[in-house]
């Protein structure tokens, strides 16, 4: 799956997309891609049960922009979503 996969044509944004809107979680957007697919596997996975957790699964994902802090809350956000559904 790539990023462009994530959501069917025509069905709107991933929970995790929006996430990453919706917290300002991305600013150059050259590692946004990236950080997408890891935080969908992040909360696949099972490994989104804290803010901890999630900077853990994350660290291979560098942001040269520093937009951590959004990341994890967008993480958080979109995994209580996708669970939902």
């Amino acid at each position: 799956t790539t990023i462009e996969g994530l959501s069917p044509p025509g069905s709107g944004l991933h929970p995790m997309q929006q996430a990453f809107i919706d917290h300002d979680a991305l600013q150059c957007g050259y590692c946004t891609p990236g950080q997408i697919m890891a935080a969908v596997s992040c909360v696949s996975e099972g490994h989104a049960t804290s803010p901890e957790q999630i900077r853990e699964h994350m660290s291979g994902n560098i942001c040269r922009c520093g937009a951590y802090v959004g990341i994890v809350a967008a993480v958080e956000d979109a995994a209580t979503k996708m669970r939902n559904t």
